[in-house]
């Protein structure tokens, strides 16, 4: 007779187990949330060339990003006496990415003198978007939209 019962609880805890595993499968899976890219707040202007420059124009890269090579011809054309535009290449330069936490590529940060990001685009934004948003930062309040690049 103790055979007879341990054989019921084993039917039993593996009819249980069944059941358990059918409920799991038949419940949704929890909802994800939308990653965020990290854009650093500030830049050791050191670490970029001309870092007398008033403003800089810091575009990371990655030799593997489609949307990188149209991010830098963008960004190039801002150069200027006041504007130090630098691309920051993964291959070449992953201890600048690493520094920043930059993990989106592309990542374009618009920094002051200080260092202090003022504006910032992860992806690959419009030549009008990028040109507002440099504006913006270097005068407040003169971009018809100065949420650009925020």
């Amino acid at each position: 007779m103790d055979v007879q019962r341990v054989v019921i609880a084993l039917v039993l805890v593996a009819l249980a187990a069944g059941i358990a595993l059918v409920i799991r499968r038949q419940r949704p899976e929890a909802p994800t949330q939308p990653r965020r890219a990290t854009v650093p707040t500030q830049l050791d202007r050191a670490d970029f060339a001309r870092p007398e420059a008033p403003w800089l124009v810091a575009v990371f890269t990655s030799s593997t990003c489609d949307s990188c090579a149209r991010a830098v011809p963008k960004a190039e054309a801002l150069a200027s006496d006041s504007v130090a535009v630098t691309e920051v290449p993964y291959q070449s330069q992953k201890d600048v990415h690493d520094r920043y936490a930059v993990d989106t590529v592309p990542t374009i940060v618009i920094a002051d003198a200080a260092g202090v990001v003022r504006k910032s685009f992860v992806g690959t934004p419009s030549a009008t978007d990028l040109w507002a948003a440099v504006a913006d930062a270097r005068d407040p309040g003169s971009s018809p939209e100065p949420d650009l690049g925020a």
